[in-house]
């Protein structure tokens, strides 16, 4: 008796495990799904705005070519996707080029279309909400919030060597510049102190509260707090295959 009470009891144990992985796997396939068809959405609409929009001035045609850079990252992307993680990688990279996409429609002077999605590389950028004008050795660099002759290049709000980079119009791509190792490395950052540091901002900028923020995160980040990806791809949501730096380069 005391046998088929035991073989009963494992009977129950086996079968009650089994149940809950099969569920469980229940479970994670529709997560999958479900974040497979979010990033699909997202890519089948930039598609839709890389294909349709066009223009000559140099503002609209810089902001295009880093949306069709964005869509072929992001297909390739969903192509090779196969986890949860991956298929949200795609998304923020389709999200990428939508922001470039509906910076493309500002210049153009279109209506820019309903907000996005945030982007987690930008979280704590902020936004130019002001021009500015600096002088790093010897160059003049300027930046608003508006495109114009001298702020074609559109950045939508990341990481620079740590420091937040707000989203807003440039008068040169800096930070794919400063790529290289050494002098250029180094440009780019008295750029980004010269233009962003609170000491030298002016007051009424939409960024400063965001800036500081990622300030205070850049001094940890000079202790040793970020990862080694960190300075690999300095725009927080990784290298995505699409631009320099995935998650902020233009």
């Amino acid at each position: 008796m005391e046998l088929l009470l035991v073989a009963i009891l494992v009977a129950l144990l086996v079968g009650g495990f089994v149940w809950w992985r099969r569920e469980q796997a229940a479970r994670e396939a529709r997560s999958l799904a479900d974040v497979r068809a979010d990033a699909q959405r997202w890519y089948e609409r930039l598609g839709g705005q890389v294909m349709n929009l066009h223009g000559d001035d140099p503002a609209v045609r810089q902001a295009l070519v880093d949306a069709a850079e964005r869509y072929n990252a992001a297909g390739s992307q969903l192509e090779q996707a196969g986890t949860v993680r991956q298929y949200r990688l795609a998304r923020e990279t389709a999200l990428e080029g939508l922001a470039y996409a509906r910076a493309a429609r500002v210049a153009l002077g279109l209506d820019p279309g309903p907000e996005l999605p945030p982007l987690a590389a930008a979280q704590g950028a902020g936004e130019l909400t002001r021009e500015r004008q600096v002088q790093v050795q010897g160059e003049t660099f300027k930046a608003g919030p508006q495109p114009g002759r001298d702020t074609p290049y559109y950045h939508p709000g990341g990481r620079f060597q740590g420091r937040p980079v707000p989203a807003g119009w440039y008068s040169t791509p800096w930070w794919k510049t400063a790529l290289g190792a050494g002098a250029g490395v180094i440009g780019g950052m008295l750029i980004a102190d010269a233009l962003f540091s609170p000491a030298f901002a002016d007051p009424g900028y939409g960024y400063e509260a965001g800036y500081q923020e990622g300030y205070d995160d850049a001094q940890g980040a000079d202790q040793g707090d970020f990862g080694a990806g960190d300075q690999a791809g300095d725009f927080g949501a990784g290298d995505f295959g699409g631009g320099d730096f995935g998650g902020g380069d233009i």
